[in-house]
């Protein structure tokens, strides 16, 4: 495998007893074991892909003549209007 970090980590006491008895089950190690699960996670989380934000937009002709010079205090005074806004 090559040369490995060493750390340290705090894990509960119930869940490395499960990873213990696991380990010795299928004579392994605890280490084979937290390798396993990390390189899983790493995986299943890198293969996710990227978040993309669907295309939400609808067919139109884009802004009304009155909003086309892009002032937005007037695009939402309009949103708002008669609502209290």
């Amino acid at each position: 495998m090559g040369i490995g970090m060493k750390t340290t980590m705090e894990i509960s006491d119930s869940l490395m007893a499960r990873a213990k008895r696991l380990a010795q089950r299928e004579r392994t190690t605890v280490r084979s074991l937290v390798e396993e699960g990390l390189r899983a996670v790493i995986e299943k989380r890198s293969s996710a892909g990227e978040f993309r934000l669907r295309n939400a937009s609808f067919a139109g002709r884009g802004l009304r003549a009155e909003f086309a010079d892009g002032d937005f205090e007037r695009v939402r005074d309009a949103a708002y209007e008669g609502r209290g806004g």
